[in-house]
């Protein structure tokens, strides 16, 4: 771990806040939009059917993986740890804005947001309860493996740390739906399968973006491999 100057500290603060604002954003937007499925047919080979609430989540796993790379394990365990929190206060605002009435001229009316919105508590508790595992997961196994292998392979520890952390996001959230009732035992399986194969091929795909992202932190910073910025929040100026 090394100290930067101050115009260094306060560059990688105001990264580290836009990182985390784009986590945030996906994982509260992912929650509000999973009641809409979609098939993709893909070249042939395999028929995905998936929630659209899985478009955005990948996002949060690519950010996690940069910010314990350079940042490390601490800082990403907050930006988890922000996240919960932004969620379930994403929550709250839902359920006031479907406890008001809506007005007879309303565009949308009480029983439409209802049926959009009512069942954002269950996705929430759900995808918060993978979320807490899985991502904690991701990060121990990433950090693992950067121990292991001394800050060398980064396509390794992204690669197996993400495919692991996805297959327990995509379970544990199925598991908890179809307990309550909001999808289909029948469904499990399949959407199973389609969830982790989706987020399988989105974390190698999107292995060449964190090697690019990465690599443009650590010219701005000076960093060697392996090396971690230690922002202001961890060291007075």
């Amino acid at each position: 771990m090394i100290n930067k100057s101050i115009k260094d500290q306060l560059t990688a603060e105001r990264l580290y806040l836009f990182l985390g604002a784009i986590f945030i954003c996906s994982l509260v937007v992912s929650n509000l939009i999973f009641q809409k499925f979609f098939y993709w047919d893909f070249f042939g080979l395999y028929n995905f059917e998936i929630s659209v609430g899985i478009l955005p989540y990948p996002i949060t796993f690519l950010i996690t993986d940069i910010v314990s790379e350079v940042y490390g394990k601490r800082k990403a365990n907050q930006l988890v740890s922000a996240g919960i929190i932004a969620s379930f206060f994403s929550l709250g605002i839902v359920y006031v804005a479907d406890a008001v009435p809506a007005t007879t001229w309303s565009p949308i009316n009480n029983e439409l947001f209802s049926a959009v919105f009512g069942a954002t508590a269950m996705a929430v508790f759900a995808s918060m309860m993978a979320y807490l595992l899985a991502q904690y997961i991701d990060i121990q196994i990433f950090h693992f493996w950067k121990r292991l292998t001394k800050g060398k392979h980064l396509w390794l520890r992204n690669n197996f740390s993400t495919f692991l952390s996805q297959f327990v996001d995509t379970a544990v959230v199925l598991l908890l739906l179809c307990s309550f009732g909001k999808i289909d035992w029948e469904l499990f399986t399949r959407l199973l399968l389609s969830g982790f194969l989706f987020k399988t091929l989105v974390a190698l795909l999107d292995t060449p973006f964190l090697y690019l992202a990465v690599g443009l932190l650590r010219k701005r910073f000076g960093l060697a491999e392996g090396e971690e910025l230690l922002v202001s929040s961890e060291n007075s100026y």
